[in-house]
């Protein structure tokens, strides 16, 4: 690149660098490479830029002479990415007292003085940096007459001490130091780092020739695209403002055309269809030839359609998708380029329903977008009243200060959840994202008052049991009544889309399915498998719920299992039912994990309600609460530890896999479950759970006359296992990564209480981003790889797997990959986010930063 000039004429090379003159050089020079009616312009690189900003000036009279005598240029920025910013465009640097004159001759005196009344407030304000209070009244109608156009420049005399510049090159200087300096200022720095901007991000500049957008003909300028925003189906959006120039169109308050023929309005397609024509060839042509559908700045001149300026077309993420779909279809790009068109995250908009853009949203409560979606309902304050609208066929929306375990029959049967306190690793999120459920949480503006069922708004709005709200679980807002949804399509363009991720993947995607509609939705996605079934889940409904609570006030081991033999059937029946449903494809199923306590209400009146239900004595279940409470009841008895001391629990669990495992088998291929450990530090906790699961096989199997066999594994989520994973690895067909809770484990750090000043600790720079959501690849990432070399050294067969919430994030995806594990495994609802992301990984490489820990 060095050999190319610092100030380039475009369109002799149709390949502008990006990172030479920036993106909308690039784009200006394939328009006129490609024959399309774009006025000269030529590119300031980026260096040129830099120079100018320090008071280097490149000669400005050379390049005013390559557009003629007495030219009008514009001046736009040039950045590497649209989404950088920089500074607004600078239209009619030029003109002065004897150019005016001329457009006088030419366009008459109205219009030629409204040209050069708004130059000179522009220039004012833009680059003299005068204050535009000075200019008040000087509207385009006021600078049609003689004597505004004298008070502008008076304005500007007074000001500055000098007359307005009419020197055009002297003019062009300033704009050209202006706009550099504007870009290298610490107010622009920051904020273009906040949208993604490197902090070396540079700017280049463009200098063109004006269409001026005035004549007797048909004349006035526009923005049009011909693809509708929120789906990417063809369709003609822009608005057009005759005898306006740049953006007018777009202004608040403008009463601008519509381009195409519209009922609500007058149109530009009516007073010059031969325009419209031309636009949309055009739009064909660029599409083709930039390889995207792109956004037009355009201007008529004297029935002369000129193509000022591209960007790519605006697009939601669902015309995201069917933009890069037909893209690839036409073969105006390839299938991986159309993959890597599509943010992976995006995605999660197009599996749930969404609040529809022009929809009128009265917003009563901001908070964390915990999981995507949008949903509308009644208002419940308790699992038990989710639970009965629900019996009723009534939507609802369950509100709480935060959820528990025993909320989670509520949040099956609820269509949205809103919560007061809690964070991005919250319980109420976590269960949501893995049931698609949208919600949102850390609404701290609202006040909950359970004993009235009222919600109040900061506002001074009451709701109460039974008002309509609704709750955006993509953007982190509830609003008050209904209001209109974007429905999800799972077929055309994204179907297509997942065909070609699931051709490009190479590493396995399987899902977190802890029900059978959660199984039946992992398939209907194409899922490998189960990764991740956790079977404490299924104890939560309402008969189970109170036989689990017997087991657990049970006063002996011989209590516990005759408690444990009534949870038998119904724990088959599940797992009879995702066999058959993942059928020929491998279950792993979590053996109990969390502490008891889990399974006891927390509140005063809760308890009472349990006593009545067990026909004890109240101060019986609050002491047995009591005896189950510890001081950090996430290290403490839980998991293997649990499955140790009370084998019991794990024995009725191991028969109700193995006996579902014959049924299952009678009408179609044999299945082999996969059962897994959770919590485990230590060989000898393997040792004695797998003595007692092939204790259990060997009865089953004689007792049925069936042979079967199962794979056994662990859940490393301990730094210590993962730090002997050698030791593990030789008594397991597979090691499954826990990483929620190995980050917790690796970091010392509560989930649940992260998000209190997780951004404070991102924005100063002391974590690259929460270690809950993107894998830390420094520290998690190195126990992996620890892991994954000690695991293999010890057992080359072992198959290697996450399936923390990281198995659904695109860079943790990436790491997978370039460590060699086997498979990653995420909720249902972010499986086609992994196949995309994994695809992604495939197309593009290892990540370097991955690659550089991974050869490490």
């Amino acid at each position: 690149m060095s050999d190319l000039p610092p100030i380039l004429r475009l369109g002799k090379n149709a390949d502008v660098p990006v990172a030479l003159y920036g993106a909308r050089a690039n784009r200006l020079s394939k328009l006129r490479s490609l024959g399309l009616p774009v006025p000269l312009a030529f590119g300031l690189s980026i260096p040129t830029v830099n120079a100018i900003a320090t008071g280097q000036m490149p000669d400005k009279k050379a390049l005013l002479e390559q557009f003629g005598k007495r030219a009008i240029v514009s001046v736009r920025s040039s950045p590497g990415q649209r989404a950088w910013g920089g500074p607004g465009t600078m239209l009619n640097v030029g003109l002065n007292d004897e150019t005016h004159a001329q457009l006088r001759h030419r366009l008459g005196d109205a219009a030629a003085n409204v040209l050069y009344c708004r130059f000179v407030q522009d220039f004012s304000v833009h680059v003299a940096k005068l204050d535009a209070e000075a200019f008040d009244g000087l509207s385009d109608a006021a600078c049609g007459q003689p004597e505004s156009l004298a008070a502008a420049l008076a304005i500007y005399q007074a000001e500055m001490d000098e007359p307005f510049p009419q020197d055009p090159v002297l003019q062009l200087g300033h704009v050209l130091r202006s706009m550099a300096r504007a870009w290298s200022g610490t107010t622009a720095r920051i904020l273009r780092q906040a949208r993604g901007a490197p902090v070396d991000a540079g700017l280049g500049l463009i200098v063109q020739r004006m269409a001026i957008g005035l004549g007797s003909g048909e004349s006035g300028a526009g923005v049009v695209q011909f693809v509708k925003p929120s789906t990417g189906e063809s369709a003609v959006r822009g608005r057009y403002l005759p005898k306006g120039q740049g953006l007018d169109a777009m202004r608040a308050g403008q009463v601008a055309s519509y381009i195409a023929t519209d009922k609500r309005g007058t149109s530009l397609e009516t007073t010059s269809p031969k325009t419209v024509a031309e636009l949309r060839k055009f739009a064909e042509i660029a599409r083709m030839g930039c390889h995207d559908v792109l956004r037009f700045e355009f201007t008529i001149e004297d029935g002369k359609t000129w193509l000022l300026d591209a960007a790519p077309a605006n697009r939601s993420p669902r015309a995201a998708v069917q933009i890069a779909v037909d893209l690839a279809l036409d073969g105006a790009i390839s299938r991986k380029s159309a993959l890597l068109r599509v943010e992976p995250q995006n995605l999660q908009q197009l599996l749930h329903p969404q609040i529809d853009p022009d929809a009128k949203a009265p917003i009563f409560v901001r908070g964390l977008a915990a999981s995507p979606g949008a949903a509308t309902g009644r208002i419940v304050f308790s699992a038990m009243a989710a639970q009965a609208s629900a019996a009723r066929e009534e939507a609802c929306i369950m509100v709480r200060q935060e959820t528990s375990p025993e909320d989670i029959r509520g949040m099956h049967v609820a269509k949205g959840v809103l919560t007061q306190r809690g964070g991005m690793n919250s319980h109420a999120a976590l269960i949501a994202r893995g049931h698609g459920l949208p919600c949102v949480v850390g609404a701290s503006d609202i006040t909950l008052n359970f004993k009235e069922k009222t919600m109040t708004a900061a506002d001074g709005q009451v709701f109460i049991e039974g008002d309509i709200i609704t709750v955006d679980g993509t953007n982190g807002v509830a609003m008050s009544g209904e209001v209109a949804m974007v429905r999800p399509d799972l077929t055309g363009a994204f179907a297509t889309l997942m065909d070609w991720a699931r051709e490009f993947c190479d590493i396995g995607i399987r899902a977190n399915a802890d029900t059978a509609s959660d199984a039946r939705m992992a398939r209907s996605f194409g899922v490998d498998g189960i990764g991740l079934c956790r079977t404490e889940h299924m104890f939560f409904e309402e008969d189970r719920l109170t036989v689990m609570r017997e087991m657990i006030f049970a006063d002996d081991e011989a209590d516990r299992r005759a408690a444990l033999d009534r949870l038998l059937p119904m724990q088959r029946g599940d797992f009879v039912e995702l066999f058959e449903i993942m059928q020929g494809l491998p279950v792993t199923i979590r053996l109990f994990d969390p502490p008891l306590h889990e399974f006891l209400p927390h509140s005063r009146e809760a308890m009472q309600e349990l006593a009545e239900a067990m026909d004890l004595p109240v101060s019986q279940v609050t002491a047995r609460a009591e005896d189950l409470t510890e001081f950090n009841p996430m290290l403490g008895m839980r998991g293997v530890r649990l499955g140790i001391l009370m084998p019991e629990i794990y024995d009725m669990q191991a028969r109700a896999i193995f006996e579902a495992t014959v049924l299952a088998s009678q009408n179609g291929a044999p299945v082999v479950p996969e059962i897994m450990i959770p919590l485990v530090s230590a060989a000898r906790e393997v040792e004695l759970v797998k003595a007692r699961l092939d204790a259990v096989a060997r009865e089953v199997q004689r007792e049925a006359g069936v042979d079967f066999t199962y794979r056994m594994g662990v859940m490393v989520e301990t730094p210590r296992a993962a730090l002997r994973s050698g030791e593990l690895a030789a008594n397991s067909a597979f090691l499954s990564f826990g990483t929620n809770d190995l980050t917790q484990m690796t970091y010392g750090l509560s989930r649940d209480d992260a998000g209190r000043f997780m951004s404070t600790y991102v924005n100063l720079g002391v974590f690259p981003e929460d270690p809950f959501h993107t894998l830390d690849l420094e520290g998690v990432g190195e126990l992996l790889l620890l892991a994954t070399e000690r695991g293999r050294a010890a057992n080359p067969d072992v198959v290697l797997s996450v399936c923390g919430e990281h198995g659904g994030d695109p860079t943790s995806i990436g790491f997978c990959r370039a460590a060699g594990f086997d498979y990653v495994s995420c909720s249902p609802f972010r499986v086609p986010i992994a196949y995309l992301a994994a695809a992604q990984s495939a197309v593009r490489g290892t990540n370097k930063q991955t690659e550089d820990l991974v050869v490490t």
